[in-house]
C-alpha cells in the first residue's frame, strides 16, 4: 500500500504551485509516511533545504514620519528584487489607504537579495496608528529610519524611533528626497546632527549612536552611501541600501532544536481558511500538519486556548502569498488552522506550556460612544442597524487592532477607546462602507488621577506655517491651552516659521480643519502623544453656536436664503431634515432654532420679476473627521452609508432647554 501512497504524495507535491525554491520537503516527510516530532526534528537538522538558515535571514522594519516616503521606498525595493508591482504604493492594500495616501496597517513581505531573505515590515507613520508600530517592532532585529532631508526629524519620527530604540534595534538612517532643489549637502549634515541629538535624547546606547547614513530618492529609485543628487546610471538603484541592511542588521538569534514557539503579531480573517495568524517563529521548526496549541498568559498562570493542527503555512513574497511546507526559527510566516488565538497569544508545539512575553502598548487617550441610530431618518440607507450587529463588528475590530478597546455601555451603546480622532474616524468610515448606521458621540479625553491630581494626555505638536499666519495660529492655540516650547525659521524656506508646542489632546480635537482654513492650506501640523500632565484648566471659546432645525421635511432654497445672513450653512436645498438636526453654524455663541423647510407663500397676483432668483453661497459640507472634531458635548453625529449629519442629542426643543439648565461636569 506504501507504493500508491508514495506516488500520490510525490504527484501532489510536484503539482503543488507556488512552492518556494528554498523550501523543499525531504523524502522522509512525504505524506505517505508518518514521523513523530523527534524524527521530524532529526530530519530537519540533517537536511538544510527544509527551512531557511537563520544566518541568511534579516528582519527589518521601515519606520518614519508621515509622508517621508516609506511606502514608495518599499515599492522600489520590491521592484529591485524582481517583484511584479501592479500599481504605485503596492503595500497599501486597503482602499482607504490608497484614497488618503496614508498607511493605516502594518504589512510584512519578504524579498530575496544575494542569497539572503529580507523580511520587510512597512509601518504607519501617523501617531493614531502607533499601536501598529509597537506590536511589529518586536518581530524584527533592525530598522530603516527614513527621514525627509528637507523637513528633518518631526514629532512622529521621535515616537517611532523611541519604540525601536527601546527594543534594542540598531537603526540605519536613510535621508530621503535628497533630489529636491532645496536640499544641499550642508542641509543633510544638519539633519544628520539633529537625528543624532534625537538618538542621544532618547537614551540610545553607544552602539545605536553609531548608525550608518545613506542618501536616497525613493521616487527616482536609488540609494547611495555618499551624498549625491544624481548617481551614475550603473548604480542608480537600491542595491547599496540592500547591502547595508545585510551588513548592519544582525540575523535573528534562533534555536532550531528547541520546540516550536511563535508569538502572534498580526491576524486577519479569510472566508475559506478562517484565522490567519502572522508572527515570527521564535524557536524550533514548524511543518504543515503538525499538532499545535494556543496559549495565553493570565494572572493565575498560562491558559490553554485551543488545540489544533497546521492546515496551511504561508509566506508573503513580493506582493503574492506563497504556500510553504515548513519554516524555521527567525522567519516571519502566516499559518491557518486555529480558530481562537489572536494577537499577543503564543502558538506552540503541544508539549510546550510556556507563553512568550506580550507587547506592552501605550494606553488609549480618547474615547467615543457608538450607539444605534435613532433619528427620524434612520434605516433608509444602511443594512446593519441593531446594537447587536454594531457590537459584534466593534468586538471583531478590537481583536485585530490592539490599540482599540471596546467596553459595552448602556442601552445598546459601546464605548470605543483609541489613540485619536483619525484612528476612530477610519473605523467609522469602514463601518459606513460595510452598510452600518450608527450615532457617534463627540470624542472625550481619558483622564487619569494620581495622588489626588487630575492628569490629562498632552501631545507634542510640530507646526510649520508662513510668517503671516503665525499670529492667527498662536491665538487659536492659546485658547486651547497650548504652550510654546520652541520657535524659529525653517531651514531652506524663507518666510516660513516652525513652532514646537505642547497641547492637551482635548484642545487639539477638531483643530485640524480650523488650522487648514487659518493657513489657507499652506501650513502643516503633526502631533504625537507625549505624556500625562496636570490638568491645564478649561479651554477658551473654541466654537460658536449652531443653527438647529425645528422643521421636518425637504430643505427649500427659499428658507435657506433668509438663513444665510445668520451664519454658515451645512446643508443644500433638497436635503432631508428633521427637528433637532444641525443645519449650520450660528454667527454668535448661542444656538438658534430655525425653520429650513419653510416654503414661499402663494398669491393670486402675477407680476414680472416677482420670483427673485435665489443665489446661495456654497455650503460647508463636513467630512467625517471634521464632524468628529466639530460636535459639542450635547450633540451627536448620525453616520449612514450615504450621509453624515450633525444633530442635537435631544431632538425635542423643550427637553434640550431643560437639560441645558443642568450643571455641567
Amino acid at each position: 500500500m506504501a507504493g500508491p501512497l508514495l506516488l500520490r504524495s510525490l504527484f501532489s507535491a510536484s503539482s503543488r504551485k507556488s512552492l518556494s525554491s528554498h523550501l523543499v520537503r525531504p523524502p522522509c516527510l512525504s505524506r505517505g509516511f508518518t514521523a513523530g516530532p523527534a524524527s521530524a526534528a532529526a530530519a530537519a537538522a540533517t537536511d538544510p533545504k527544509v527551512f531557511l538558515e537563520p544566518s541568511r535571514l534579516r528582519n527589518v522594519a521601515v519606520i518614519a514620519h508621515v509622508d517621508h516616503g516609506k511606502t514608495t521606498l518599499m515599492d522600489r525595493l520590491l521592484r529591485q528584487c524582481g517583484a511584479d508591482i501592479p500599481h504605485e504604493r503596492a503595500m497599501d492594500s486597503i482602499s482607504l489607504e490608497r484614497e488618503r495616501g496614508i498607511t493605516i496597517a502594518s504589512k510584512v513581505t519578504s524579498i530575496s537579495w544575494k542569497e539572503n531573505e529580507l523580511n520587510m515590515v512597512d509601518t504607519p507613520g501617523h501617531a493614531d496608528f502607533g499601536g501598529e508600530v509597537e506590536r511589529v517592532v518586536g518581530m524584527v532585529e533592525g530598522a530603516v529610519l527614513v527621514v525627509d532631508a528637507g523637513e528633518g526629524p518631526l514629532a512622529q519620527t521621535k515616537f517611532v524611533l523611541a519604540k525601536a530604540l527601546n527594543y534594542g534595534l540598531r537603526p540605519i538612517l536613510l535621508l530621503n528626497k535628497v533630489d529636491r532643489p532645496s536640499v544641499s549637502e550642508e542641509r543633510c549634515d544638519e539633519v544628520e546632527s539633529l537625528v543624532f541629538d534625537l538618538f542621544a535624547n532618547l537614551g540610545a546606547t553607544e552602539e545605536q549612536l553609531d548608525f550608518p547614513v545613506l542618501y536616497a530618492s525613493a521616487k527616482e529609485g536609488w540609494a547611495s552611501s555618499t551624498f549625491t543628487k544624481d548617481p551614475p546610471a550603473d548604480v542608480k538603484n537600491m542595491s547599496q541600501l540592500l547591502d547595508a541592511i545585510v551588513r548592519h542588521v544582525p540575523p535573528p538569534k534562533a534555536n532550531l532544536d528547541a520546540p516550536f514557539q511563535m508569538l502572534v503579531s498580526m491576524m486577519e480573517k479569510d472566508y475559506y481558511l478562517g484565522r490567519i495568524l502572522t508572527g515570527r517563529v521564535s524557536s524550533g521548526i514548524i511543518h504543515v500538519g503538525d499538532r499545535i496549541h494556543g496559549l495565553r498568559s493570565k494572572e493565575s498562570g498560562v491558559e490553554k486556548i485551543e488545540e489544533g493542527k497546521v492546515v496551511k503555512l504561508m509566506k508573503k513574497k513580493g506582493t503574492n502569498m506563497v504556500l510553504i511546507d515548513s519554516a524555521g526559527a527567525g522567519d516571519i510566516i502566516s499559518m491557518a488552522g486555529m480558530a481562537s488565538p489572536s494577537i499577543g497569544h503564543t502558538v506552540a508545539n503541544t508539549e510546550v506550556m510556556t507563553a512568550l512575553p506580550t507587547v506592552v502598548l501605550d494606553p488609549p487617550t480618547i474615547s467615543m460612544t457608538f450607539g444605534v441610530n435613532d433619528s427620524p431618518l434612520a434605516g433608509r440607507d444602511g443594512t446593519h442597524l441593531t446594537g447587536g450587529k454594531i457590537g459584534d463588528r466593534l468586538m471583531a475590530e478590537a481583536e485585530t487592532n490592539l490599540a482599540i478597546n471596546v467596553l459595552p455601555g448602556l442601552s445598546e451603546s459601546y464605548e470605543v477607546q483609541g489613540r485619536g480622532e483619525l484612528q476612530l474616524g477610519i473605523l467609522i468610515e469602514n463601518m459606513r462602507r460595510e452598510g452600518f448606521e450608527l450615532s457617534v458621540s463627540p470624542p472625550k479625553v481619558m483622564y487619569k488621577t494620581e495622588n489626588g491630581l487630575k492628569l490629562e494626555p498632552i501631545e507634542e505638536v510640530t507646526i510649520e506655517v508662513n510668517d503671516e499666519h503665525v499670529g492667527l495660529v498662536m491665538e487659536a492655540l492659546s485658547h486651547r491651552r497650548a504652550e510654546v516650547a520652541d520657535m524659529g525659521p525653517v531651514a531652506g524656506n524663507v518666510g516660513r516659521t516652525r513652532l514646537s508646542l505642547t497641547c492637551p489632546s482635548r484642545g487639539l480635537v477638531g483643530y485640524r480643519s480650523v488650522f487648514s482654513s487659518d493657513t489657507r492650506g499652506t501650513g502643516f501640523m503633526h502631533r504625537a502623544f507625549l505624556t500625562y500632565e496636570k490638568f491645564r484648566g478649561p479651554l477658551g471659546n473654541v466654537r460658536k453656536g449652531v443653527l438647529v432645525s425645528m422643521g421636518y421635511g425637504t430643505i427649500t432654497a427659499h428658507a435657506l436664503m433668509s438663513l444665510e445672513a445668520r451664519g454658515t450653512l451645512f446643508v443644500t436645498p433638497g436635503m432631508e431634515t428633521y427637528d433637532g438636526m444641525i443645519v449650520g453654524e450660528h454667527s454668535r455663541d448661542t444656538d438658534l432654532d430655525v425653520n429650513p423647510v419653510r416654503t414661499k407663500e402663494l398669491t393670486n397676483v402675477r407680476a414680472a420679476c416677482k420670483d427673485e432668483n435665489v443665489k446661495l453661497s456654497p455650503p460647508r459640507l463636513m467630512t467625517l473627521e471634521e464632524a468628529i472634531g466639530y460636535v459639542a458635548s450635547d450633540e451627536l453625529i448620525e453616520v449612514t452609508p450615504k450621509a453624515i449629519r450633525l444633530r442635537k442629542r435631544y431632538l425635542d426643543v423643550n427637553k434640550r432647554k431643560a437639560m441645558s439648565k443642568r450643571p455641567k461636569d
